[in-house]
């Protein structure tokens, strides 16, 4: 008898366990949905496919570059959702790539910033040999500044990979962006989901 009651004692001590754990991690899936949302949908959606770049990869940018906020501006001048600076805009929208010549104001536009920052994701990746790391520390750092690590020896390793990034602010921006690429493939995106790049 005392033998039934220990297993029985037993067994409702692991389905306490099991439901404490899975009440926690609802909590904090909940917790982490409302820092990480998916502003925006339908805009990050809609240039997801038309630039074939991961939906989770624009909103992790869009996380770190300004938390969603459409009017942001950066101390070096940086604007919009998705924090492009006003040069690099005008290059976009310029003849060489979408021929639009729209204002740098448009930037504070979520469509207009989350199309153009999409587009020079796409080009920074295509630039950077299709490599997540390298095109947002471009995209963080310059192109230049990137291109000439590349050819460093102390800061890639035997496959040419960024190993070390010289700027701390870039440094830091790689590793937030890869952070929060994670949180939003654990919350929105079943494994391998998303456009394929």
């Amino acid at each position: 008898m005392r033998s039934s009651k220990r297993i029985f004692v037993m067994i409702l001590i692991f389905c306490i366990a099991i439901a404490i754990g899975i009440g926690v991690d609802l909590t904090w899936n909940a917790v982490e949905q409302n820092t990480h949302p998916q502003g925006y949908a339908e805009a990050v959606t809609k240039y997801s496919a038309e630039y074939n770049i991961p939906e989770y990869v624009i909103y992790a940018v869009i996380k770190t570059e300004s938390d969603f906020e459409p009017t942001a501006e950066s101390v070096a001048g940086a604007k919009g959702l998705m924090q492009m600076m006003p040069d690099t805009f005008t290059w976009l929208t310029g003849e060489e790539h979408l021929k639009e010549h729209l204002p740098v104001s448009a930037l504070e536009q979520p469509e207009v910033s989350i199309r153009y920052g999409t587009y020079y994701l796409r080009y920074l990746y295509r630039k950077f040999d299709y490599n997540w790391d390298h095109a947002l520390a471009a995209y963080n750092g310059g192109e230049g500044n990137v291109a000439s690590w590349l050819k460093d020896p102390d800061c890639v390793d035997e496959e040419g990979n960024l190993t070390y990034i010289p700027f701390p602010e870039t440094r830091s921006y790689v590793s937030k962006v890869n952070s929060a690429i994670e949180v939003y493939q654990k919350l929105y995106y079943e494994p391998n989901e998303g456009v394929s790049t």
